[in-house]
């Protein structure tokens, strides 16, 4: 096929005058990221509503010396954007827009829009969906470049696996920026950028402007045949265990059994493919630890497999187990819609590993030590959620994403409120990680049991000696194989190396 230019952009009427420290929507914007851990303090903060303003603003700064960076939902947990290095701070908030291209035959999804914004306009005006992630308000922009992962995966694969063409503004040798549309289709002479947008991370080659998603295997011009249709209802539940009387041993118990049932229930082929479940292993100032569920409703059996489920993680815990359970319509349990921490713990760290198999005893009592610490208090939890099923059957070079026989995707976190904790918080959460891996260099070496890194929960550890002893580099650890193919895409589209973060792709020596 001929290659494809981007968008005019033809909508009219929209501001183009950058924001500066003068202004006071420059607070406003500069702070919208996630992790206050981190402000941005750019020049200047310029909004963008269209791909030509994205472009216009690109070229700008590009002529003017001023290294950019982008922004979309403000998710980030490291400070990848808010870096003070950038000048230029480009936001596309402002384009949200989510239609039907029947040029391409996919849906479009501009860069700007949020997970939740994404997911009730398809919903609402298909009846279909992308298995992406339940935190609502994260930005399209940043988690669909990463992969993507949610309660619909196992069912359906990574966001990605949907993905059939995204729109990007990059950078010539000449210093001049253009617009390109890179789809999967064979014969497209840009489907390696296409290729490096599943996976590859966001802020890399350019800036996404927009993501057409189609399902492989889809045809004809009817969208609502063109992506997955999501369960009607979910029956969700809640099921807590009390950490008083919680003994090491029930602990063990507890992380065990979950293991042991998601070993036996992840083929593409299992009946619990329609089922996804998080455990959330908190430290024990938070007094409890829940198993998170969302099951297809509309199951035969539902409730039945549920509780079979539950008994199965609960077997031999003396703890009993307390699961708050309720069926409601999809759109609205789609994601995690309301909740608000009560603590205002606004500061945070988050690490981040694929598991292959299940933790040793040796590693879940190094968390059982970590999570029952009487000295650092605090909030912060070790979150294990369910993998395998349909996300396996893709091959580890199809997208960017290599990892594709793990059994839990698997995040550490702790999160604070006064910035006087950030060391002993950080510290924390690094020692439980070393300690985690400690036979390993104290990162998630790709083995056996364990499959290296997610570039959407970044970690400036593996770049950093003293935290990785591995001697495996940090792009191996997030991109194993695939990082030579991802540096020959930089090297194409991204020459002047205009676009790049603490943990980007680096152009090829």
């Amino acid at each position: 096929m001929a290659a494809m230019t981007g968008t005019a952009g033809t909508r009219q009427g929209f501001p183009e005058t950058p924001i500066g420290p003068d202004d006071p929507r420059y607070v406003e914007l500069v702070t919208r990221g996630y992790n206050r851990r981190f402000t941005a303090s750019p020049d200047h903060v310029q909004l963008v509503y269209t791909p030509a303003q994205v472009a216009a603003a690109v070229e700008r700064a590009v002529k003017g010396g001023l290294p950019l960076t982008v922004r979309s939902g403000g998710h980030c947990f490291e400070g990848l954007v808010d870096d003070p290095r950038f000048r230029v701070l480009l936001d596309v908030s402002q384009m949200k827009d989510v239609y039907w291209d029947t040029r391409l035959k996919a849906f479009a999804v501009e860069s700007g829009a949020t997970v939740y914004e994404m997911y009730r306009a398809l919903y609402l005006g298909w009846g279909v969906t992308v298995p992406g992630g339940v935190c609502p308000d994260v930005g399209v922009g940043g988690h669909v470049a990463g992969g993507g992962y949610g309660p619909l995966s196992r069912r359906h694969g990574l966001t990605v696996d949907h993905l059939y063409g995204v729109e990007v503004v990059v950078v010539g040798a000449d210093g001049r920026a253009r617009t390109v549309v890179a789809t999967r289709e064979r014969d497209d002479p840009n489907r390696e950028l296409w290729w490096a947008h599943t996976g590859g991370g966001g802020g890399n080659f350019g800036i996404v402007t927009k993501y057409f998603f189609r399902s492989p295997g889809s045809t004809g011009d009817d969208p609502s045949k063109a992506l997955p249709k999501p369960p009607a209802r979910l029956l969700c539940s809640w099921v807590n265990w009390s950490w008083e009387g919680m003994t090491e041993a029930d602990f063990t118990r507890l992380v065990k059994n979950h293991a042991a049932w998601h070993q036996a229930n992840s083929g593409a082929d299992s009946v619990y493919a329609g089922l996804h479940s998080s455990l959330h292993l908190n430290r024990k100032v938070t007094q409890s630890i829940f198993l998170e569920i969302r099951l297809d409703a509309t199951l035969p059996n539902a409730r039945g497999l549920l509780d079979s489920y539950i008994a199965a993680v609960s077997e031999g815990v003396t703890v009993p187990a307390v699961p708050a359970t309720w069926e409601g319509l999809w759109l609205e349990n789609s994601v995690d819609l309301g909740w608000v921490d009560p603590t205002g713990s606004d500061r945070g760290r988050n690490k981040g590993a694929h598991m292959r198999k299940p933790f040793s005893d040796a590693q879940i009592g190094i968390i059982y030590r970590a999570l029952t610490d009487p000295v650092n208090q605090g909030q912060g939890k070790v979150y294990i959620a369910a993998y395998g099923c349909k996300i396996n059957t893709v091959a580890p070079d199809a997208t960017a994403v290599a990892q594709r026989d793990s059994l839990f995707k698997l995040a550490l976190g702790a999160a604070w409120a006064d910035p006087a904790e950030d060391d002993a918080q950080v510290g924390w959460l690094q020692r439980l990680f070393r300690d985690l891996y400690a036979q390993t260099g104290g990162v998630p070496v790709s083995n056996d049991s364990q499959d290296g890194g997610y570039i959407n929960y970044p970690d400036p550890d593996f770049k950093d000696p003293a935290w990785n002893t591995s001697g495996v580099p940090w792009s191996t650890l997030y991109y194993k194989g695939n990082y030579p193919r991802l540096q020959r895409v930089k090297a194409r589209y991204d020459p002047r190396n205009v676009f790049g973060h603490q943990l980007s792709i680096e152009p090829p020596a």
